[in-house]
């Protein structure tokens, strides 16, 4: 009985020392790197995907960046061109090539004419001062009614129509060189005498023309036309 214990005690004993080989066995193994090995393998194969997905969100960003740059440019373009429309809005100086003028002798006030001068141009334009008429050859300016001299300075928008008005002649007759006028140029004024303005208004007169004599004068330019002929 007790040689059985004894045997059965040594077979335990061999069993536990076997298993503490087998287990020092698969610690060694571990430490050779063969399980990190797998571990690495695994984790390259996890890596794997990150680094893809990085190369996926590369040209996202590049192309997100490309947007933002386009939308930049495209901006800075949209700013450039609205300034350029600011610069294109920019009010300028009325002249004849921007506008369209009309000339109409009226009834009342008798030996009076309307000029009627309407910004065709796409910005606003400033009506300086008042029209230099010159009926014919004539060398001189006629001279304007101080009294008509308006609060601002007229501005027409792009179809807007500004106002002045010609006193042809006396109305009691006492005009002196008085004559029959068929041509008419009238030129505009800068915003300071050395500004120059090219190009002048022709507008068309009757057939039979107009009368004027030496007591021609004229208004400053009017942003209504009641203002122009109250004159």
């Amino acid at each position: 009985m007790s040689g059985i214990r004894t045997s059965r005690t040594r077979f335990l004993t061999a069993a536990a020392t076997v298993t503490l080989a087998a287990l020092s066995l698969t610690a060694c193994d571990d430490g050779t790197g063969v399980h990190d090995e797998g571990a690495s393998a695994g984790a390259a194969s996890t890596a794997s995907p990150t680094a893809s997905s990085h190369d996926h969100a590369q040209p996202t960003t590049d192309g997100a960046q490309g947007t933002g740059n386009g939308s930049g440019a495209k901006g800075s373009a949209g700013s450039g061109d609205g300034g350029s429309g600011a610069t294109a809005g920019k009010a300028v100086t009325c002249q004849g090539s921007t506008t369209k003028m009309v000339a109409a002798p009226l009834t009342r006030p008798v030996n009076h004419m309307l000029l009627t001068v309407t910004n065709t141009g796409s910005v606003p334009c400033y009506l300086y001062g008042y029209p230099a008429v010159r009926f014919g050859a004539a060398q001189s300016v006629p001279p304007v009614i101080a009294a008509s001299h308006p609060q601002a300075v007229v501005t027409l928008d792009p179809g807007e129509s500004g106002y002045a008005s010609v006193n042809l002649s006396a109305a009691d007759g006492s005009g002196t060189n008085g004559r029959t006028e068929k041509s008419l140029t009238v030129y505009f004024q800068g915003r300071t005498s050395s500004e120059d303005v090219p190009s002048a208004g022709h507008p068309a007169l009757p057939e039979k023309g107009v009368y004027v004599d030496d007591s021609l004068k004229v208004t400053y330019w009017q942003q209504s036309m009641d203002d122009a002929v109250t004159w």
